[in-house]
Formats: C-alpha cells, sequence, structure tokens
C-alpha cells in the first residue's frame, strides 16, 4: 500500500468515525504504531485532520479532499458510470465535463471508446481530465481560463465564465459533491458550483454521474436545482424509494 493509499484509507475511517485511536488505525491498515503517528502528523499539517492524545478526530475542511485523496472510493461503482455514460454520447458530440472523480472516469471510458475517425470535443474545466485527453488525437480539448483550486484542480473565476458563455455543448456530464432530488446539486465550493452551473447551462443534455454515496445530501454550495438535470447515472446502492422520488422530480435514473 502506497503512502497516498493509506492516507486515503485513514481519511475514510476517520470519516466513518469521526474519531480514531493510533492502534485502531495501525490494525485496520496492517501497518506498526510509528507508521501511523508518521502519518498522522502529516496529514495535520496539511489540516486534514486534527491531532490528539494518542490519536486524531476528523477536522471541518475534511470534507473537501484533494483529489488524488479521493480516487480509490467507490472505484468500481464509479466506472460502472462511467461505461454506462458514454453510451449517451454520439459519435463528434461536444461533451462538457466538469471536475472530479467520475467524470474522470467518465472522460477515460470516452478517449476508449470514440470513433477514431469522428472523435468528439471535450470542454472542461478540469486540468487533470484536459491533461490525459490531451495525448488522445481523436479528442478536441477546449480548456476554460480561471483560477486553478487544488483540492479538484479544476478552474473556476470569472475567465472560466468568459469561456463557457461563448460555447454551445451537445451534452454535460456533472460531477457532484452532493445530489439532492428536492434541492439540486451541490459542490462544497460556491466558486465551482457558479462555473459548473454555467457549463450544464450551455448543454442541451445534461447528465448527472453520482455513486450512490453522493445522493440524499446537501453541501455548501448549489449548482443547480434538479430540474436542470435530465438524466442520472449512479449504481445499484441506491435505493428503491430514493429512486422513485428523483422519478417524480422529472430525472431519468439509471442504476448500473
Amino acid at each position: 500500500m502506497s503512502r497516498y493509499e493509506r492516507w486515503n484509507a485513514i481519511l475514510e475511517l476517520l470519516s466513518q468515525e469521526g474519531r480514531l485511536s493510533v492502534e485502531r488505525a495501525a490494525e485496520a491498515l496492517t501497518v506498526s504504531t510509528a507508521t501511523i503517528r508518521r502519518d498522522f502528523d502529516q496529514l495535520a499539517q496539511q489540516q486534514m485532520l486534527m491531532r490528539t492524545r494518542g490519536g486524531a478526530v476528523s477536522q471541518s475542511v475534511s470534507y473537501d479532499l484533494p483529489l488524488r485523496y479521493k480516487t480509490a472510493r467507490h472505484a468500481d461503482e464509479k466506472q460502472r458510470i462511467a461505461d454506462a455514460a458514454v453510451e449517451l454520447v454520439t459519435p463528434g458530440a461536444i461533451v462538457g465535463l466538469n471536475g472530479g472523480t467520475t467524470t474522470s472516469e467518465v472522460a477515460r471510458a470516452l478517449a476508449i471508446r470514440a470513433d477514431p475517425d469522428l472523435g468528439f470535443t471535450v470542454v472542461t474545466n478540469a486540468l487533470n481530465i484536459a491533461a490525459e485527453l490531451t495525448v488522445r488525437q481523436h479528442v478536441k480539448i477546449v480548456l476554460t481560463g480561471g483560477v486553478a483550486r487544488p483540492q479538484s484542480y479544476e478552474l473556476i473565476g470569472p475567465l472560466a465564465s468568459a469561456v463557457l458563455e461563448q460555447l454551445a455543448l451537445d451534452i454535460a456530464f456533472l460531477g457532484v459533491d452532493a445530489l439532492d432530488p428536492v434541492a439540486g446539486a451541490f459542490a462544497h465550493h460556491e466558486g465551482e458550483a457558479s462555473v459548473n452551473n454555467l457549463l450544464i447551462s450551455r448543454a442541451s443534455q445534461v447528465v448527472a454521474v453520482a455513486d450512490a454515496s453522493k445522493i440524499g445530501g446537501r453541501a455548501f454550495a448549489r449548482i443547480c436545482p434538479i430540474d436542470a438535470i435530465g438524466t442520472l447515472i449512479t449504481d445499484e446502492g441506491l435505493p428503491d424509494e430514493e429512486a422513485a422520488r428523483f422519478t417524480d422530480a422529472g430525472v431519468k435514473v439509471v442504476r448500473v
């Protein structure tokens, strides 16, 4: 297990339990207590947790973890969601993608399945998505300007908005931090929410891509009301009654 994988596992445990002892973490990760103490100290320096005597507690900023710490969460579900998402993309389409681990999986799936003769265009404010797809010869990348957020690799601000206002998209895939069938889609940061709202407003079709852990809650800043979303692609962990609430709100639900 690499250091980042270990840190991700620690933060996952901490998010579930709220408080974590050195011994509990060492047992769960099958490493020494000395290793865990070093990990706790390094994560505390990055304000990802708060050290206590003999352990650590969650810290308010940990709700918005850098993208590299999120990549292992619900990986199988995100890959299935991405495979279902690309089925909605027609050859030669102009596709919008905001930042996030699920939309990054969608980008990878698109690059693999795209018709090399027709290709497609990706419009994104996510630096990692643009960097990964730039080497694909059949993909045209349009990257917005803006100020980069290290937590998500998303570009935000008026420069990003200025580019998006000039474009029209066939379909946009929206990654979210939370999605509620009444209140709509949310992001942790108001700057991301604003740019994401503009991105989906330029699309003829809007598809939210979110694993079941993101469903039913809210975050700090609303991206859009629920009626701005046409389809939700999620995993089979979404209960029937929750899926019905989205259907009642006019959203087509696809569980994979």
